[in-house]
Order: structure tokens, then C-alpha cells, then sequence
């Protein structure tokens, strides 16, 4: 006899068919192994009930995770760690600017540059001797919430006001290169159709978009870890650091006067520093 299909919640409250391979994939590429992805996977199915939300399920696997797996369990908390950098979205814009650093680039945050018609506010200002690249950072701090057509159309025509014009970055005067959209969330079907048509001059990259390359990609490939990702600093140390225009695991490392200064024993940035290790 054919089992019925369960059914779960996603976090925009629509509902659809639990699907075990959408769990085994969130799970390896957190980075852990065939048994602990089994193991986990067999507890939660055997757990599952129908209505159960998608929240409920990742509440549990990353308890799992954090029981046997630590350092996996943070990496799996990514996405929500990324979120917590909230709700203004000014820590967004210094994360997306440490990226680029990564890459290479010199950056500026909180530009505001003139178009050929009016002036604009740019999120970060990337550049090195061969690019000169603006972002704009759309930060949600919802689950759920998507970048639309609308948002992406609005961005491509700021940045075909600022194509025809000169800026000075990096010591010289210079044409805009690239304008890049980079977002914590997904793109709607119907942005990407949009984007995906406006030449290579427009990057469009979101927390699974493209395929290569997206933003949990670079932040893996660059271990831009941020701070918001460890469970050994509760929400009042967070927002200190926050605030402080702190948003890297790294530079607390480099840096542990910072935990001091926001009230921490030694024992507790011991901790700390022990987490971001085991990163």
C-alpha cells in the first residue's frame, strides 16, 4: 500500500510534500558525513508529523548537529546566522565589503555617486587595478522572502544611470564595470529570467544563486564565517559587536581585546576562540 505523502510548512507559509533529498543535501553541504547524514535524516523522519514547519525540522537537525557535530552545526546555521546581521542591513553592507576584500579589492561603504541624471546611494564600492565594481546589498531578515523582479529592475536601472559616467577610485578615472546585486535570499524565477538576459556587466547573486558561485559558496570558499553563526556569544554580545561595525568570526580571532571590551571573562572568550577554531 502506497504511503501518503507528508506534508510541511516552509517558512512563507505554503505548504508542500517533505522531501528527504532536499534534507541529505542541506546536510552534506554543511559538511557532514554518509552515517551522520543518515542518522539524522532517520531521526527526523521517524519524528515527522504533517503541518510540522520547515523551521521545526531544521531546529531539530541542527540540535543533532550541534550534539555530534559542532563544527558542522554551525556551518549548517549559516543562512540564519547571515539573517541575524539585522534588521537595519548596514552589517549586510560591511559583510558583502569583507567578501570583496577576500577577492582582492580595496571597498568603500555608503557611497553616495552621482548618475548622469541623479545621485545614488551604493551600498559598497569594490575596486582593483582592472575592475571598478558597485553592489547593491539587499538584506532580508525574514525567512521566506524573496528578491523579485521589481527590486532587480530597480537595481539595473540605477546602474544604467552610473554606466555612461567617470568616478575616481583607486587613484584613477574610471568607467563603472560591473553592478552587482547581491542578496541574503533567493531570486524569484521571474528576476532571474530578467537578469539572466542583461549581459555580464549585471551579476545578479543570491544565498543559492548561480548554481556556482552564490553567496553561501563564497562564504565557504573565503571561511568569511560571521560572527552572528556562534552559539558561544549570546544576542547582547552580538549586537556590542554589531554595532561596532564587527562582523567577521576572523577578527575576533586576530583580535580578542574586542570580547573584553564588551564584558567577557577570560574563560568566556576562551570559548569563543575554541569555536571559531574548530570552524
Amino acid at each position: 500500500m502506497q504511503t501518503e505523502p507528508i506534508y510541511i510548512v516552509k517558512s512563507d507559509g505554503t505548504r508542500e510534500a517533505f522531501d528527504i533529498k532536499k534534507l541529505e543535501y542541506s546536510l552534506k553541504r554543511a559538511g557532514a558525513n554518509s552515517t551522520t547524514v543518515q542518522g539524522i535524516v532517520s531521526t527526523i523522519t521517524d519524528g515527522l508529523t504533517d503541518g510540522m514547519s520547515t523551521h521545526d525540522i531544521y531546529t531539530r537537525a541542527f540540535e543533532l548537529l550541534h550534539t555530534d557535530v559542532h563544527p558542522v552545526a554551525l556551518k549548517y546555521s549559516l543562512k540564519r546566522a547571515i539573517m541575524e546581521l539585522g534588521p537595519s542591513g548596514f552589517p549586510f553592507e560591511d559583510y558583502v565589503a569583507e567578501v570583496f576584500k577576500y577577492k582582492g579589492f580595496e571597498t568603500l561603504t555608503g557611497q553616495t555617486v552621482k548618475g548622469q541624471y541623479v545621485e545614488h546611494e551604493i551600498d559598497v564600492v569594490a575596486w582593483n587595478d582592472e575592475k571598478l565594481i558597485m553592489v547593491e546589498a539587499k538584506f532580508h531578515n525574514q525567512l521566506g522572502v524573496k528578491s523579485d523582479l521589481k527590486i532587480v529592475l530597480y537595481v539595473k536601472e540605477r546602474f544604467d544611470d552610473l554606466s555612461t559616467q567617470t568616478f575616481n577610485y583607486g587613484g584613477k578615472e574610471r568607467k563603472l564595470d560591473e553592478g552587482w546585486l547581491v542578496t541574503n535570499t533567493k531570486f524569484t524565477s521571474t528576476a532571474i529570467e530578467y537578469g539572466s538576459h542583461q549581459g555580464n556587466r549585471f551579476v545578479m547573486i543570491g544565498w543559492n544563486y548561480p548554481v556556482h558561485g552564490s553567496l553561501h559558496d563564497m562564504i565557504l570558499e573565503a571561511k568569511l564565517h560571521p560572527l552572528t553563526c556562534l552559539t558561544n556569544l549570546g544576542g547582547r554580545e552580538k549586537k556590542a559587536l554589531l554595532d561596532q561595525g564587527i562582523v567577521l568570526c576572523k577578527t575576533l580571532k586576530e583580535n580578542t581585546d574586542l570580547l573584553t571590551g564588551i564584558g567577557m571573562n577570560r574563560e568566556e572568550v576562551a570559548g569563543v576562540i575554541t569555536e571559531i577554531e574548530n570552524l
